[in-house]
């Protein structure tokens, strides 16, 4: 990624469509729950999201959420995505998505993804996938991120996904409790985990653990900076200022919108560009690879 040429990185981009699988309509009403929660009903394909982001000069982290267990939705390949980063390696990288159940067989898949398809870093989303984080079923799948020291994004806090459904789409939010990430960054501590979102209503929980473990960051995605709980913006101006990532949750939120709000939320002049790009440069080790 040549970043010099980027205003920012977002951390935290969907792929919506493939354009190699046939559209699976399974599933179809829990977009429709969260177009309503999000107020948005954009679905861009892969090429289209790439287009936005090369017009906007935002670089971006892409990836897709493997939850064919629990929702039997198909998955947009993980292929798919890193053919599209390495075509677009100037300004996008490439994450995968696991379901957690596939155990010994995602870990199969995960060290192929890395080793022959250039995948810097893996999604898990508890709520959607149906497990805890520190479930040892993900353990062969974190021990393969573990050994080659890469990231991995989990969503914490309430879930837009399955909001407004009846009984929530049977999607369990405890799942996402970001404390249950404490024991993972134990057993874990050359994976980077990047706890996704402001963990309402578990902000303070996320707060403690990413203070407590070095290996735990914080992307602010899936919200609006000026509805980030105070706290939040109080340590990401201070003790965590050098692990908070800009992400979007895009196309669910736009980079515009969210960078226009984070100009007026409270942040500090001189933490604005680590969080916009310095702080995932330096999570991504761009300037290292380019050595």
């Amino acid at each position: 990624m040549n970043h010099q040429d980027l205003i920012a990185i977002d951390f935290h981009t969907h792929a919506e469509v493939s354009c190699r699988n046939p559209f699976d309509s399974y599933g179809e009403e829990y977009d429709r729950a969260a177009d309503k929660y999000f107020g948005s009903a954009l679905r861009p394909t892969i090429a289209e999201t790439i287009a936005y982001y090369r017009e906007r000069k935002i670089g971006l982290v892409m990836f897709t959420v493997d939850s064919e267990a629990q929702l039997g939705r198909r998955r947009i390949p993980n292929e798919e995505i890193a053919d599209a980063a390495r075509e677009n390696s100037d300004m996008m990288v490439a994450f995968a998505s696991i379901d957690p159940h596939k155990g010994k067989m995602g870990a199969r898949e995960a060290e192929r993804l890395i080793t022959e398809c250039g995948v810097k870093g893996f999604k898990f989303h508890p709520t959607v996938q149906g497990f805890h984080p520190y479930d040892r079923m993900a353990w062969p799948i974190y021990e393969v991120i573990n050994h080659y020291k890469l990231p991995a994004i989990f969503h914490t806090g309430h879930s837009g996904i399955g909001s407004g459904m009846k009984c929530g789409g049977g999607l369990r939010l405890a799942y996402s409790n970001p404390m249950l990430l404490d024991d993972v960054a134990v057993d874990f501590g050359d994976m980077q985990i990047v706890m996704a979102h402001p963990s309402f209503p578990w902000q303070d929980e996320a707060i403690s653990v990413a203070l407590h473990k070095p290996n735990v960051w914080i992307d602010l995605s899936g919200w609006s900076p000026k509805y980030f709980p105070k706290q939040l913006v109080q340590y990401a101006n201070t003790l965590l200022k050098d692990r908070v990532l800009f992400g979007s949750d895009f196309p669910l939120i736009t980079p515009e919108r969210w960078m226009k709000d984070f100009e007026v939320a409270g942040f500090k002049p001189e933490v604005m560009p680590g969080i916009l790009k310095d702080n995932a440069v330096r999570l991504l080790e761009l300037d290292k690879k380019r050595d």
